[in-house]
């Protein structure tokens, strides 16, 4: 851990920029470490032509712009950063980077490109073309300033390089970040206080801080690892406004980690926020949230009434409202967005009194689902989707957890002592936890989301939910053994009897396609059913009902075509000879990457290029409620790939009607109706289960 002691204000030409000395290590002193730079008299924007291809990196190269300053100050702007005004020699080596980086911020209204920047002995104007003058028409006139850019670190998550820290003043507060190649990075800032042992959590408190954010705080308590001080996020942004300003605000898109309620945490390199600031001009936060039993315990009669996981999720909303707009987010356009059980913090918000109003659009990914078993076991999803009462989760989990931690015996209060008194990760670790959201009457008041109407309780705000093709196989179980038939096969892997194995057989809505390998072709099977009764049924019936009474704002539905890795406990694999086109599961959680840029892998051009695409997408909707990106805006930026397959593809419809709009996304991206209707309207999800009441 880095400590900053003293600072102060050191002027430089029109600039008052503040500068941090004595940066003092935990193990050891940088005594000529460079002060560090806020944005005190100007604006930081960094500008990169990302086009998610980390091999590609070595051949691009950004740079920093500045607020206008007239020519004779333009070099000392540069200085207060540690940089120097950019060489025309670098924007002709790097012209199409410049061209599209530049045009952009013409098109967006942030700077005049044709009017033009300083940069070293003179100024670069962008018409179509980079054109270069020796010197403004009039000495004292105003320009943004083009600096170079030397933390040129590769990946989006870099860490920091001497020079590269950033003070930003908030909330009373001073934060150090640090910009890499790709945005500038504040991570592990606190939110909130930390909190006692199953009580709300509330906003960080202190003031006069100077925090560093320079790495990421620890994750929440989980199986083994991590703290109760955990509650801390991240921001990855493109833009630092001039402090106290509130022009140019980029939308915000609010991350919600996965992990069934009992691991997971917002440091997660597949959903890092770098490369999707830096490609898409967008700030992304991510969070950490109490966990497991410490987050979610319920206890009737007392004043443990679970949801702090939930409860925390809210409080980092409302920090990212009240500060986000001094790191350059726009506090009126938030999205929030979530996978797995981030996705089921996703709908619990969507239907939260206290949450409703403080974001404007959310996007599930792999929401969990169910409630309508037909005899199948290990129906894991129900919870994700419909609340137990406070009653109902301590029955399931209450009395196991003071059993395991020796804290059974004595009357209720006293269990309680004893509980708040048990290590924190001996407590997570236990082999019964609590995970359960439930009815607290606070946060959550509904037994689960209300659709069957337009109402009150239900966020009425843009909203996107999808699934993986094959989300399900990732939650049954690969028969370990060659099996003799396909009911064994379909009893192992969904653990059911023979009778419900065969009423599957006999519907004939899940057939056995013959490939020669029975334990396969069985499993295909039950990876089907699996999908359908915990992921997709339930979605497509969430968004059909949104859509139909207009519970929603509007609508959207995708289904992953292309992925990679993703949760794989049956050791599945990828496919044959690592080529996309051979088949292979797309499995849970590997839809990250490609809505963050993230993929580290490329096994052919249409990886990239899908993941330019689906990228594009989901900005799109953060940045307007609509995924589909306007043309004009992707030419300005070079985006030429994605062009190419929105023109293909046409538009990415609304849910609107009984068949459903679903976009398939792959490179390019396909139309396609609701998947397996009938099969879900068997399993008891049919597509007007909420316009029913979802009974």
């Amino acid at each position: 851990m880095i400590v900053f002691s003293s600072f102060a204000a050191i002027a430089t030409g029109p600039f008052s920029l503040f500068s941090l000395f004595s940066l003092v290590q935990s193990q050891s002193i940088e005594s000529r470490a460079p002060a560090n730079v806020s944005n005190a008299e100007s604006s930081l924007t960094l500008i990169y032509q990302n086009n998610l291809n980390a091999s590609d990196d070595k051949n691009h190269l950004g740079a920093i712009l500045l607020d206008p300053v007239t020519q004779a100050n333009a070099e000392a702007a540069c200085s207060s950063l540690h940089e120097q005004l950019l060489p025309k020699a670098t924007l002709q080596r790097y012209r199409s980077d410049f061209i599209h980086a530049l045009s952009y911020q013409n098109y967006a209204e942030y700077f005049d490109a044709e009017d033009g920047f300083y940069i070293e002995d003179g100024i670069v104007s962008v018409r179509g073309q980079l054109s270069f003058s020796a010197s403004a028409s009039h000495t004292r006139k105003k320009l943004p300033v083009l600096c170079t850019q030397s933390a040129n670190n590769g990946s989006s998550n870099a860490g920091p390089v001497e020079g590269s820290q950033v003070a930003v003043a908030s909330g009373g507060n001073t934060f150090i970040g640090y910009r890499n190649q790709k945005s500038f990075r504040f991570l592990g800032i606190p939110y909130a206080d930390i909190p006692q042992r199953w009580t709300y959590s509330s906003l960080y408190s202190k003031k006069g801080q100077t925090v560093q954010a320079t790495a990421y705080g620890s994750q929440c308590a989980q199986s083994g690892s991590g703290s109760e001080d955990c509650l801390f996020l991240n921001i990855q942004t493109p833009h630092i406004p001039r402090s106290g300003s509130k022009q140019h605000l980029r939308p915000v898109l609010f991350w919600i980690h996965g992990g069934g309620f009992t691991n997971g945490h917002g440091a997660d390199p597949l959903s890092d926020g770098g490369n999707l600031a830096s490609k898409e001009d967008i700030v992304v936060v991510s969070i950490n949230y109490r966990l497991s039993t410490l987050g979610f315990l319920a206890i009737p009669g007392t004043n443990v009434t679970g949801n702090f996981g939930i409860a925390d999720q809210i409080v980092a909303l409302d920090w990212v409202r009240a500060n986000i707009a001094s790191f350059g987010g726009d506090p009126s356009k938030i999205t929030i967005s979530g996978e797995s059980a981030g996705a089921g913090s996703v709908r619990t918000l969507l239907g939260s009194p206290q949450a409703i109003g403080k974001y404007q659009g959310a996007f599930s990914m792999s929401n969990l689902g169910g409630g309508v078993t037909l005899g199948l076991n290990g129906d894991s999803g129900t919870t994700y989707s419909t609340y137990y009462t406070v009653n109902q989760s301590y029955n399931v989990a209450g009395p196991r957890i003071f059993s395991a931690a020796g804290c059974a015996t004595g009357d209720l209060q006293a269990q309680i002592s004893c509980l708040k008194g048990v290590d924190a990760l001996k407590l997570v670790s236990l082999s019964n936890v609590a995970r359960y959201v439930v009815q607290d009457g606070k946060f959550v008041n509904t037994p689960k989301l209300i659709l069957a109407t337009r109402n009150e309780s239900t966020a009425h705000i843009p909203v996107i939910f999808g699934v993986t093709r094959n989300d399900g196989a990732s939650f049954s179980k690969y028969p370990p053994t060659p099996i003799s038939s396909h009911s064994q096969g379909l009893q192992v892997a969904l653990g059911i009897n023979s009778t419900w194995a065969q009423r599957i057989i006999d519907s004939k809505l899940f057939p056995l396609y013959d490939t020669g390998n029975l334990t396969l072709d069985s499993f295909n099977v039950s990876q089907r059913i699996a999908t359908d009764k915990t992921f997709r049924c339930v979605d497509q019936a969430t968004v059909y009902a949104g859509s139909a009474t207009d519970a929603f704002e509007k609508v959207y539905f995708y289904q992953m075509e292309r992925t990679i890795n993703g949760y794989d406990p049956n050791h599945l694999g990828g496919p044959a000879d690592n080529n996309p086109n051979n088949p292979y599961f797309r499995l849970h959680g590997a839809d990250m990457p490609w809505v963050f840029g993230t993929l580290s892998t490329i096994r052919d051009p249409a990886d990239l290029y899908s993941v330019q695409l689906t990228s594009s997408y989901f900005a799109s909707f953060v940045k307007t409620g609509d995924p589909n990106p306007d043309l004009e805006y992707l030419k300005v930026r070079g985006y030429d790939k994605v062009v190419d397959a929105v023109k293909k593809t046409g538009a990415w419809h609304q849910v609107r009607k009984n068949e459903g709009e679903i976009q398939l996304l792959d490179y390019p991206s396909k139309r396609s109706t609701f998947v397996d209707v009938e099969q879900c309207k068997w399993l008891g999800y049919g597509l007007d289960y909420y316009l029913k009441g979802g009974v």
